[in-house]
């Protein structure tokens, strides 16, 4: 591979996108040494910009039709479901994918994202992982079918725990105790699998079979609550 420092000072960056991904993104190549980077509303694709590493960060469902208007040399994408040959462009193909939940107002520290890559060669393939390091630390090549696989694992993970978070909220609403009390635990549930397995790490009443507890429980829930509560409790136990 080229030194970084010789090679970084030719990239350029344009990112496709404003949403989310495409304005966390933006704003660290910003402070990034070395590169240049230019940011495009999707909707304006009347005259593009060329770039050494163009990155569409827009919706799955937009991905083919955006790219198929850009000939810049080296297009990748940032979804973590669509496959690298969704791309329609005619030149080269990656992925450039974070796996990472992006909020717009939460900071994010890239340091600590995973960079999963994907390219059609190894030339683009040391460019996209020269590219991360330039904003990161954690590089992973992952291609289009484990990065589909990971993506279902993070949706689990993130999406679906979050949303029980939302029901152990209005849980403490409807009690009248702050959610805040929940909050070390959250936050000790997430350490803990760092050293052990999640199987290792799973506690509470459903592992246990404790009927009793389980009952009670389910007293104090809503028949949606409950169904959530009954079928979590049935993979657990199984």
């Amino acid at each position: 591979m080229k030194n970084f420092n010789i090679f970084a000072h030719m990239i350029s960056i344009l990112i496709v996108g404003n949403g989310n991904v495409a304005t966390h993104l933006y704003n660290a190549f910003l402070k990034a040494d070395q590169l240049t980077v230019t940011q495009l509303n999707s909707r304006n694709l009347r005259e593009i910009p060329k770039a050494t590493i163009t990155i569409i960060a827009v919706s799955d469902d937009a991905i083919a039709t955006i790219s198929s208007k850009i000939n810049n040399s080296l297009v990748v994408h940032t979804s973590g479901s669509v496959a690298m040959e969704d791309l329609k462009n005619t030149s080269s193909k990656g992925v450039f994918y974070m796996l990472q939940t992006f909020s717009k107002n939460k900071k994010i520290d890239f340091s600590r994202v995973p960079f999963c890559l994907e390219a059609e060669n190894k030339e683009d393939y040391q460019l996209l992982a020269i590219l991360a390091k330039s904003i990161g630390k954690k590089i992973y090549p992952v291609n289009s079918e484990q990065r589909k696989a990971l993506h279902v694992a993070a949706v689990f993970v993130n999406n679906f725990t979050n949303h029980l978070y939302k029901i152990g909220n209005d849980i403490c609403i409807e009690n009248n105790v702050p959610f805040e009390i929940l909050h070390p635990l959250i936050y000790e549930t997430a350490q803990k699998i760092k050293t052990l397995s999640p199987e290792e790490a799973q506690t509470g009443p459903a592992i246990r079979n404790d009927k009793k507890t389980i009952k009670n429980h389910l007293e104090l829930l809503n028949d949606q609550q409950q169904k959530i509560y009954k079928l979590i409790t049935t993979s657990i136990k199984n």
